[in-house]
């Protein structure tokens, strides 16, 4: 037997570089936000702080809660737009993973381009439409750009193709399944690995998006937490004081997404047809 080789020194430092990298900017709000105004600009840059919980209380009770009005907001719209995009992806992704029909082709490639357009050019004429439809400063003109994703209708006929045999979906034909059937007992369970990965990339996306409801929202009570903290940000320019309620605010809008991928993680899986359902 050939002698397996040891794990090199090389890989595994740049892996830890990397993280290290990507984890450094959020012990450093972790730290910052334990620090009093005071020790904000005073103490070590990671060393904590006694200032947390009179933090906490300070941004609760700024302008009567609005922050934690900015998080209802923003579940909202990574919940919801979320959970619309990996339904309309999944039936579009499985449409043209397993049927034949004129222009099949021709769709799928226009949805690699959409792939390559930044959403940034997409923006304003979005914004254009939705205030032509009457849309515009209401919560439907974050959801409803956000439902449409070419990247995950491509990675759900991409995930749709490999998982689900084209056999499988016979024998249901011939069983006298209907077509809406065989997608909700058979292509659904199937495809729930690729499913999750489309909800968590499309919720961490609106979640994090800031550019979209900049553009669309005029009413702050409206806005997402990436929005209202930012404009919370340009406030303390002239107010110092409302830095540590930025960077509470920031520490605390990163918990939820950790929770997220903690919970559903075990979703993942990498058995293509281990969530399959017999009827």
């Amino acid at each position: 037997m050939r002698k397996q080789r040891p794990i090199g020194w090389l890989p595994t430092s740049l892996l830890l570089l990397g993280a290290f990298y990507c984890l450094l900017p959020v012990i450093w709000v972790l730290t910052a936000a334990t620090k009093s105004r005071a020790e904000l600009f005073t103490s070590q840059a990671f060393t904590p702080g006694t200032g947390l919980f009179g933090n906490l209380s300070d941004l609760s009770a700024y302008r009567d809660g609005i922050f934690w009005n900015w998080m209802a907001n923003t579940a909202l719209y990574a919940g919801g737009g979320a959970l619309l995009a990996t339904v309309v992806s999944s039936v579009a992704g499985y449409a043209l993973a397993k049927y034949q029909f004129p222009g099949r082709g021709l769709i799928f490639t226009t949805l690699i381009g959409g792939i390559l357009v930044p959403s940034v050019v997409l923006a304003v004429p979005q914004y254009l439409l939705l205030a032509k439809l009457g849309l515009a400063d209401t919560y439907w003109a974050v959801l409803l750009p956000s439902i449409l994703s070419p990247y995950s209708i491509y990675l759900a006929r991409i995930y749709a193709s490999a998982a689900i045999p084209d056999a499988l979906l016979e024998a249901g034909r011939i069983d006298g399944a209907s077509e809406t059937r065989l997608l909700r007992v058979v292509a659904f369970p199937m495809m729930g690995p690729g499913m999750v990965t489309i909800f968590l990339f499309q919720f961490v996306a609106i979640w994090n998006n800031f550019l979209l409801p900049y553009i669309m929202l005029a009413d702050d009570g409206k806005f997402p937490l990436t929005v209202g903290l930012y404009t919370l940000l340009v406030t303390g320019a002239n107010q110092p004081a409302l830095y540590n309620l930025v960077i509470t605010g920031a520490l605390l809008s990163i918990i939820p997404l950790i929770a997220l991928f903690l919970t559903m993680q075990r979703y993942w899986r990498t058995d293509l047809s281990g969530g399959s359902v017999k009827s």
